[in-house]
């Protein structure tokens, strides 16, 4: 039988602080009406100033290690997906690699923004399925308040921190398990829609987040609606098949419209962007691990993960948990 790669633990981290709406609005014109009503956000995290990144992902890490059964020494690959490291290098992936003890193997971190942790999961699946590594770690991580600006009321009000991490493990299928298939796109073109006003060689600064919200919002229902048809097609099925869609937790006007578009009744959409925000690339694995451990999605469940971000990228990932 073919090797395929199945998730055998999730895991996640939130940081303490909870900024509600009502938080916001005393630092910036805004209300709890208006971030509501355009993007479903009632709270987010907000991580501590001495609270890094990594110290996310390994919080988060430490538990899919726990609830996986492994030791740290049956782990030989470590992927992080996230736009907001704490240094220019080393990888935020080889500092939960050493906090874990996780033995030398491979380690690094993949940057598509909100896209990254279904890249890290293609690259990891691919991997598992070349026989090169056996059980491998993806997080998606971000402390996306480092990027922000505070008075910006168009962006700060729709992001939030944490991290979420599965535990992909080399498993022999008969077809009808595992990850399915995986779907990446990137069209740099659109690049200007979202972005960051810095960077290591242009700035020497992180810089802020400038998004042009409308044409995000237009172009994220239409392609992500793309990226999931893609994989029903490739899969020979249709969405009344799908047990669960997990999108990318933006906006839950995109995620509605998206399901609309699918056909999915919104009893079959994980949504938890009214209490986590924009989380980024930690936004699908924070969302699966609550429907996870909540008991909404359970063995054998037929999941879709789908996401957009700045590039733009995009992409969607079909898994039978």
């Amino acid at each position: 039988m073919p090797l395929r790669s199945h998730i055998i633990s999730t895991g996640s981290y939130l940081p303490k602080r909870v900024m509600t709406n009502s938080d916001l609005e005393k630092i910036v014109d805004t209300s709890d009406e208006w971030i509501s009503q355009r993007s479903g956000i009632k709270e987010r995290r907000i991580a501590a100033e001495n609270e890094t990144t990594s110290d996310l992902a390994i919080s988060a890490a430490r538990q899919a290690l726990e609830r996986s059964g492994l030791k740290p020494e049956d782990i030989d690959g470590v992927i992080i997906a996230t736009t907001t490291p704490d240094q220019t290098f080393p990888a935020v992936a080889v500092k939960v690699q050493a906090a874990l003890d996780i033995p030398a193997g491979i380690a690094f971190d993949v940057q598509a923004v909100c896209t990254g942790f279904i890249y890290a999961l293609s690259i990891a699946d691919n991997f598992i399925k070349n026989g090169q590594l056996k059980n491998v770690l993806v997080i998606g991580a971000e402390k996306m308040s480092s990027v922000l600006n505070w008075e910006d009321r168009t962006t700060c009000v729709l992001f939030g921190d944490g991290a979420g991490a599965v535990i992909l493990q080399s498993q022999e299928s008969d077809g009808n398990s595992g990850i399915y298939s995986t779907h990446l796109y990137a069209d740099g073109r659109m690049a200007d829609l979202l972005y960051t006003d810095g960077g290591v060689s242009s700035t020497g600064k992180s810089g802020h987040i400038i998004m042009q919200g409308r044409e995000v919002f237009k172009n994220a229902v239409n392609l992500m609606a793309a990226a999931v048809e893609q994989a029903l097609r490739e899969n020979n099925i249709t969405a009344s098949d799908i047990d669960w869609l997990v999108p990318h937790q933006a906006n839950s006007r995109i995620i509605e419209s998206t399901a609309k578009k699918l056909g999915l009744s919104m009893d079959r959409v994980v949504m938890t962007v009214d209490h986590h925000g924009n989380t980024s690339a930690a936004s699908i694995p924070l969302a699966f691990d609550e429907a996870v451990t909540k008991g909404d999605i359970k063995k054998g469940h037929l999941v879709l993960f789908e996401a957009l971000g700045g590039g733009l990228t995009w992409g969607s990932a079909l898994i039978r948990y």
